[in-house]
């Protein structure tokens, strides 16, 4: 698609020093994907594995003080979506729920994980119940947040997002000229009034000279394609943690995702924002980590 292509061009045409960030850091990888080509962070180990992505605009820099959180008794790994922070999507690449399943498991694979559970946030939330359909026995559980069902982010898309972004090119160039206007405005209405916003900025903010990217348009498009009726997850386990002072969802239904994931059970964060795993991650991580000794196996 058009749009795709718009995408792979910019995101490009900006990343000249990538390649130069990524030697500072052992841990951190390039996974060269029919996707794109990912960047991801490993701590390594035969641990418990457990897997983040993060909602843009933040980045895997945004999961530092959360992963050591864990490190000690999980293998940790967090890796940007194509089109997001420093992963660069492929000229194909369209953020269909098949394509997105399709990076989660060349990660996993990449990375040579048998088994782990996916902690997605937001829309990248949709990914991860359409790679735990796709190989339900390499996911061992999914804790999302701020993940309502397909149809309620339909909505949340139509009622918040600004008309140009839903429509292909001029959705990918107004992405593109208005990305650092974007970003504060975000971050602004998504975090509790109160919230420390230099702490989302720093990360990204540093980032994005080296060419961190922000394919806001592509995932709306690619999401807005999609139909709810084919995101039904049957068997697997699911929890999702609501923040619920994230102004950009307050009048979307948290309890939405059980039309798709009937089973789940659903955490509420009554101070958080948009970012509650970033926001409050003791809490959260004690949360996952009740979540994953019960389903993790």
């Amino acid at each position: 698609m058009i749009g795709s292509l718009i995408d792979g061009l910019l995101t490009r045409w900006s990343a000249s020093d990538r390649s130069v960030s990524m030697k500072n850091a052992p841990s951190m990888k390039i996974i060269e994907s029919g996707t794109g080509s990912i960047r991801a962070m490993d701590s390594g180990s035969t641990k418990p594995c457990v897997v983040f992505v993060p909602d843009g605009p933040n980045i895997i820099e945004h999961y530092e003080h959360l992963s050591k959180l864990l490190a000690d008794e999980y293998r940790v790994v967090c890796f940007d979506m194509p089109g997001f922070g420093l992963s660069l999507p492929a000229y194909s690449y369209a953020h269909s729920l098949d394509e997105g399943a399709r990076a989660v498991m060349d990660v996993l694979d990449a990375l040579k994980i048998r088994k782990a559970t996916l902690a997605f946030s937001c829309a990248n939330g949709f990914y991860a119940v359409r790679a735990a359909q796709i190989a339900p026995e390499r996911i061992a559980s999914l804790f999302l947040s701020q993940t309502p069902s397909l149809t309620a982010m339909h909505a949340w898309t139509k009622r918040v997002l600004p008309w140009p972004l839903k429509i292909p090119v001029l959705g990918q160039l107004t992405s593109w000229i208005f990305e650092k206007k974007a970003i504060d405005s975000w971050y602004r209405y998504a975090l509790p009034r109160n919230a420390d916003r230099m702490r989302f900025h720093r990360p990204g903010g540093a980032a994005r000279p080296k060419g961190a990217c922000f394919c806001l348009a592509g995932v709306v498009q690619g999401l807005n394609r999609e139909s709810a009726v084919s995101l039904k997850l049957l068997n697997t386990p699911c929890a999702m943690v609501w923040g619920c002072v994230d102004r950009s969802h307050r009048e979307t239904d948290a309890h939405s995702l059980l039309d798709c994931v009937e089973h789940a059970e659903i955490l509420k964060f009554e101070d958080c924002g948009h970012f509650p795993d970033v926001e409050q991650p003791e809490r959260y991580v004690d949360f996952l980590i009740k979540h994953m000794d019960k389903h993790l196996q």
